[in-house]
C-alpha cells in the first residue's frame, strides 16, 4: 500500500474552489477552502452534474419524491431524471478517489449536499425530514469512516476544527497502515490517540481501550478496521470545555514533581478561565506545552491531543 502524502488530499466540490460549474454558470467559491485549507490541503475538485454530460448553464434539479429515496429530476422538465446516473458516478468515484483523507460538500445542493436537502412533493412544497444529495450518498456510503463536512457548517469553528482533526487522524491512519500494520504499532497508534480520544468522547475512549487490551487473542485483520471506524466516529463527537477542561487537568498532572506553587496555580487557574468560557483553549494548551518544553515527558510528547493539526491554522484560537 502507496503512503499518502504529508500533506493530505481532499475530494471536493468544484464550485468551492471558484470552478463556474453551477447551473447558472456561476461558482460558490470558499474563501476558507481556496485561499486557506488550499495552503495545508491538496484538492481534488469534482462537480458530479458537469461530469455526467449536464451542460453549463443547464436547467437546475431538484430531488422529489420519498426523503429516503429521492429522485433529482429538472425543475422544468421532470422527465429529466438523473437519479442513476448520479449515483452511479457517486460509486465510481469512491473508487477513484479511495486516496483522499476528506471530503468537502457544497451544501444544499441535489447531487452533493450531505443532509438537509429539500426534496419537494407533489404539492410543490418540500418536506420534513429532508435528505441527501444522490453523489454524495453514494459516495460517502463506500466511505463510511471517510470526514465529510459540508461548506456552510466548517464556518462554525468548532465543526472546522473538529473535521480538520479527523481529516489529519484519517491520514496518520493511512500512512500507518502503508508502513505495515502490527499489533505494536496499533498499540502505539491507539496511545498517541487516548488524551484527544478523552475530550470528545470519554465513554469511547474507554470501550476502544478495553478493545485493544486482548489484542493478542483476536485476529488483527479483522480487529484493526473495527477499531478504525468506531475511533472515526468518536472523534466526530465534538469535544467541549467541560471535556477539554478535563484533558488538560489530566495532562497537567504529569508536571505535579516539575512545578512549583505558583505555576501549579497558574495552570489550574488558566484552565479554570477556559472552563468558564473566559479565554480560548490555545491559552492553557500554549502554558501547557510550554511546560512540556521545559521538563520533557516522551509519552506526552507524542500526544496527538497537544497538536492534531497544523499549529499556523489557529483553529484552537477561538474554540
Amino acid at each position: 500500500m502507496q503512503s499518502p502524502p504529508l500533506k493530505p488530499r481532499l475530494g471536493i466540490s468544484a464550485c468551492l474552489l471558484g470552478a463556474e460549474v453551477r447551473y447558472n454558470g456561476g461558482h460558490k467559491e470558499s474563501r476558507l477552502c481556496n485561499r486557506t485549507l488550499s495552503d495545508y490541503f491538496d484538492f481534488t475538485p469534482v462537480c458530479p452534474e458537469v461530469a455526467i454530460g449536464l451542460g453549463i448553464p443547464r436547467e437546475p434539479i431538484r430531488l422529489v419524491g420519498d426523503p429516503e429515496q429521492p429522485r433529482a429530476v429538472g425543475t422544468v422538465h421532470r422527465e429529466l431524471d438523473v437519479s442513476d446516473a448520479l449515483t452511479a458516478y457517486g460509486t465510481q468515484m469512491a473508487e477513484e478517489l479511495g486516496g483522499i483523507c476528506g471530503y468537502i460538500f457544497m451544501q444544499q445542493s441535489p447531487s452533493c449536499g450531505l443532509e438537509r436537502v429539500k426534496v419537494y412533493q407533489d404539492n410543490g412544497r418540500p418536506s420534513e425530514p429532508r435528505g441527501r444529495g444522490l453523489f454524495a450518498a453514494a459516495f460517502c456510503a463506500r466511505h463510511p469512516d471517510l470526514p465529510v463536512e459540508e461548506d456552510g457548517r466548517l464556518n462554525d469553528p468548532v465543526l472546522r476544527e473538529n473535521f480538520i482533526t479527523r481529516v489529519f487522524a484519517y491520514a496518520d491512519w493511512q500512512r500507518t497502515l502503508a508502513a505495515g500494520l502490527t499489533r505494536k504499532t496499533l498499540i502505539d497508534f491507539h496511545s498517541r490517540y487516548k488524551y484527544l480520544l478523552m475530550a470528545t468522547h470519554p465513554v469511547q475512549y474507554r470501550t476502544l481501550g478495553r478493545m485493544l487490551g486482548n489484542l493478542g487473542q483476536h485476529d488483527l485483520g479483522e480487529l484493526a478496521p473495527r477499531y478504525f471506524s468506531e475511533l472515526m466516529a468518536a472523534l466526530k463527537k465534538c469535544a467541549t470545555r467541560r471535556t477539554h477542561s478535563n484533558v488538560l487537568m489530566h495532562l497537567s498532572g504529569y508536571f505535579k514533581q516539575s512545578l512549583d506553587g505558583e505555576d501549579k496555580r497558574e495552570m489550574q487557574h488558566l484552565i479554570s478561565q477556559y472552563r468558564h468560557g473566559v479565554v480560548p483553549l490555545v491559552v492553557p494548551l500554549t502554558l501547557l506545552k510550554h511546560h512540556l518544553r521545559l521538563h520533557p515527558d516522551r509519552y506526552l510528547q507524542q500526544q496527538v491531543y497537544l497538536q492534531p493539526h497544523p499549529e499556523n491554522l489557529s483553529l484552537r484560537n477561538t474554540l
